[in-house]
């Protein structure tokens, strides 16, 4: 007789326990910190699985492991940064000649490693002002062979209908990659709708305390086959320090995410009618224009926000001198609010000229809206506004 099929776990007990079962040795129920550069080996190629942490550690090991989990893919690859993992992605899949598409809204160090390092290796890029599936099939050719989008992108908030876009790669026969980043695998997992590459900045809400760098590549195991290789021989990996407090963030996830969004969305509501913000970028408002596409591959809408004050860029630096529970930083996604000016630093490498015609300006502000009372937080942008 067939045995009934068993429904995997659900996400948050996934986030708890895939690849972190009790240390074999010792029993100690969290993963422990191999803190270690070698392993003894029996002899010559006898070994327990690891010879040297840079190809491996077990701290890492659980890391990928449960990445690859929550993101519905085979095989998970740990980095030292998110830009680590980009790089991956680009020197492992890709060779000079070839070209990448992707949307022009997206993170500015992205945008700083295509023009300025890959560029000159051979790799082209081209990137559609039109978000939408038309937008990039207007540009995608035969010499296309990866299409690289972020949703919702950074800093714009613009939402990019994951589906569409993976069949028209595929169809193209391109390659497609997805940074998860502002959504995290909680809200959005790209690879269930068609995408065959995520990418993490692990820093923001998986690890989610701003207490640690990282990045992560998941998808099929014989399609990252060239990622892991590259991970191995340039050595851009994350220490077991990093990978312990990265699971330690991933544990509270999908607690933090609800908590994220719920705050965001109220704020986004009182932010959309107050008098001082001339226009607000959030997709969680039914006027937003990926609404519609957000809600269906999303299961929230995230706690990003962007916003313009009337006033311009006057209006916005002072507005962003006089936040004192949203603290004016770089980065995202930790449990503390943050208030970010795109102009001066996230994006701050992509030439002005290019930057403001694609709506980054330097009266952008981007929120990451944090776990705090929701209460405080509102109090404290209305007082900055003024």
């Amino acid at each position: 007789m067939s045995q009934p099929h068993e429904e995997p776990h659900g996400f948050a007990t996934r986030a708890i326990h895939a690849g972190q079962a009790a240390d074999p040795a010792t029993g100690a129920t969290i993963v422990p910190i191999y803190a270690t550069s070698t392993y003894t080996q029996a002899a010559p190629g006898d070994h327990k699985g690891y010879e040297y942490s840079r190809s491996g550690n077990p701290t890492r090991t659980a890391l990928e492991t449960c990445l690859a989990e929550l993101e519905g893919g085979e095989r998970g690859l740990a980095f030292a940064s998110g830009l680590a993992a980009t790089t991956a992605v680009f020197q492992g899949l890709l060779k000079p000649g070839d070209e990448v598409l992707a949307a022009a809204d997206l993170y500015g160090g992205t945008f700083r490693l295509l023009d300025k390092v890959f560029k000159p290796w051979g790799l082209s890029t081209k990137y559609t002002e039109d978000p939408s599936h038309e937008g990039f099939a207007k540009l995608i050719t035969p010499a296309t062979k990866l299409v690289w989008i972020e949703t919702p992108t950074n800093p714009l908030l613009q939402i990019l209908d994951i589906k569409a876009i993976a069949d028209l790669a595929h169809h193209h026969g391109a390659l497609f990659a997805v940074d998860n980043t502002f959504a995290s695998p909680y809200l959005q997992q790209p690879i269930r709708l068609g995408a065959d590459i995520v990418v993490h900045s692990t820093t923001k809400y998986l690890g989610g305390h701003s207490d640690v760098i990282g990045g992560a590549v998941i998808g099929p195991k014989a399609l990252l086959e060239p990622v892991k290789f590259y991970q191995n021989a340039a050595g851009g990996v994350p220490g077991p320090f990093d990978c312990f407090l990265t699971l330690r963030g991933i544990k509270t996830l999908a607690l933090r995410m609800d908590r994220h969004s719920a705050n965001a969305a109220e704020l986004a509501d009182w932010l959309a009618v107050h008098p001082q913000v001339a226009k607000i970028y959030y997709p969680g408002l039914a006027d937003h224009p990926g609404h519609a596409i957000a809600a269906r591959q999303m299961k929230s809408f995230g706690g990003m926000i962007s916003l313009q004050l009337h006033g311009g860029a006057d209006a916005a630096r002072k507005f962003l001198t006089r936040t004192k529970l949203f603290s004016l930083a770089e980065s995202l996604g930790g449990v503390e609010s943050l208030v970010n000016h795109p102009a001066t630093m996230t994006h701050a490498s992509i030439p002005k000229e290019v930057r403001v015609a694609r709506g980054v300006d330097d009266g952008l502000i981007r929120l990451s809206v944090g776990i705090e009372d929701v209460a405080d937080l509102r109090a404290d942008l209305r007082e900055a506004l003024g």
